[in-house]
């Protein structure tokens, strides 16, 4: 099985960062080289919007990835580093990244080089079939929510909740995120968020929500038929309790705290970041 390489600051990773590291991962076992704070300065010019431990952290997270090598100080953009272990056989990259000087080395070193297309970037998989009551030997857990600017505090909250059953995440479709946010919500599509979430490998389903309200994802209810629903401080409402009460689901509300040593995210703030 080929060994892919793929090379990087992913910072603030958005669809397509997920889409090129899940069309990679196709190829075989993904490793992501993840360059340090001090090389992405080096080769940007100015520091990530986001520190090495966030993106490191983000990056475990993504169920694409195999591994992960953190790559410090001067590299050379148009050339893989030297690495302890056998040489990658696939040396992915998008196309706006793709040049001829790559193509070069990859020729030279006699390693495998694959251009991820724009086209591909851009497009989604179709959604995943939703079962109806998916039968688990663990409990089920659904989280809701927008989960519009996707950050580390929403990873920390999956992997917290996946910790109690198996994890089923519903986004709020987007004319429902518009009334209850109000205009210029949501920044990103529901089938985009959907994806998203659904790249997480704490997540087992992720899926879109069909009704409106606070309680947007009943109808999922009725399908997945969770044991627990979760939700933070933030999105503790009481047409959520009693829902849960009157459908005997259990209500578990978790503090919002950040993974340890990272800096707490939110949504709104990140808008526009």
């Amino acid at each position: 099985m080929n060994r892919v390489i793929v090379s990087g600051g992913f910072d603030d990773l958005r669809l397509r960062d997920y889409r090129f590291l899940d069309e990679a991962s196709k190829l075989g076992p993904l490793k992501v080289l993840l360059w340090s704070d001090d090389a992405v300065q080096t080769a940007t010019g100015k520091a990530p919007r986001f520190p090495q431990a966030e993106r490191e952290y983000s990056m475990q997270a993504i169920r694409y990835v195999n591994s992960i090598k953190l790559l410090h100080g001067a590299n050379n953009p148009d050339a893989l580093p030297e690495m302890d272990g056998p040489r990658p056989d696939v040396w992915a990259v998008n196309q706006a990244t793709d040049t001829p000087a790559k193509r070069e080395w990859a020729r030279s070193a006699g390693v495998e080089y694959r251009v991820i297309d724009d086209a591909t970037l851009k497009s989604l998989p179709p959604p995943p079939a939703v079962p109806d009551n998916p039968p688990s030997p663990r409990k089920k857990a659904v989280v809701t929510g927008c989960y519009d600017w996707f950050h580390s505090g929403h990873v920390r909250f999956f992997e917290e909740v996946s910790e109690l059953g198996d994890l089923y995440v519903v986004v709020g479709h987007d004319a429902n995120i518009r009334f209850l946010k109000g205009e210029g919500h949501p920044l990103f599509p529901a089938t985009e968020r959907r994806y998203i979430t659904g790249s997480i490998r704490y997540v087992t389903l992720s899926l879109i929500a069909t009704g409106d309200g606070w309680m947007d994802a009943a109808p999922e209810f009725e399908k997945i038929k969770p044991d627990i629903y979760a939700v933070n401080e933030d999105g503790d409402k009481p047409d959520k309790r009693q829902f849960c009460q009157e459908h005997g689901i259990e209500y578990r509300v978790l503090k919002r705290l950040p993974k340890e040593g990272l800096p707490r995210r939110q949504s709104t703030a990140l808008r526009g970041f």
